[in-house]
């Protein structure tokens, strides 16, 4: 059994897990994958319960009855996690934005203590990012720049969605609290794992737009994350986070 375990949540994404399983194991060291699936129509179960017939050990499927949201896709992840025993803890998207190779020098960064919470920054040295149109490249850095300044959040990239925790953090954050499910679960995560004392760091990725399938982006999704960074703060104010 390995100790590092790489949650990835899905919803109609069969032709990216399709190509994005093969890659994962061929990683060194070796890691387990689990996928959170919100019953996708489009057949991504199928193709994940067909490939982990070659790799029972080490491909997990997570199946729900229905699209549930990022943030509660993760929180279901990192309860599986944590009653399992990993010791380290990734998330990414299945889109191929992510770099599966990338996983390994996060959880490297994580094992040599460069921070209990390292993340995968599009922001950390310049911006490295393929393929955004200029507006949504511009939406995303000045929402990171809102948060930060509002959170006081010590990263560039507070909506990374790829990352690698120590267990401990996710222990220690309380994640039955979470209360955010789109992009502002992200900035929640890493709030709530800095105002608990533990070191947050950030290593260079490039990010690149996704091939197949499409953005689940909404103006929801954006509404969220400007209120809840307000809550995020006040919260931590009068010590009801």
């Amino acid at each position: 059994m390995s100790d590092i375990l790489v949650i990835i949540p899905t919803y109609n994404e069969a032709t990216n897990v399709a190509r994005l399983i093969p890659v994962m194991m061929t990683l060194q060291p070796e890691v387990e994958v689990l996928f959170v699936d919100d019953n996708s129509p489009d057949g991504t179960q199928d193709i994940i319960k067909k490939q982990a017939e070659a790799f029972p050990e080490r491909i997990h499927l997570l199946a729900r009855e229905k699209k549930s949201g990022l943030g509660s896709a993760y929180v279901a992840g990192f309860k599986y996690a944590l009653e399992k025993d990993y010791e380290y803890i990734c998330e990414m998207d299945a889109d191929f934005s992510h770099d599966p190779n990338d996983i390994t020098r996060l959880v490297d960064a994580v094992k040599s203590g460069e921070g209990s919470l390292v993340i995968g920054s599009r922001y950390h040295n310049g911006i490295s990012i393929v393929n955004w149109p200029l507006s949504r490249l511009i939406l995303s850095y000045s929402a990171n720049m809102y948060a930060r300044f509002i959170t006081g959040l010590p990263v560039k990239d507070t909506t990374a969605g790829f990352k690698c925790f120590r267990r401990d953090v996710l222990e220690a954050i309380q994640l039955h609290r979470i209360k955010s499910n789109g992009y502002a679960f992200q900035i929640e995560l890493h709030f709530r794992a800095w105002m608990a004392g533990f070191k947050l760091s950030e290593v260079s990725i490039i990010f690149r737009e996704r091939e197949e399938g499409e953005s689940k982006m909404s103006k929801n999704i954006i509404f969220e994350a400007v209120w809840m960074v307000w809550a995020l703060k006040l919260r931590s104010m009068i010590n009801r986070l």
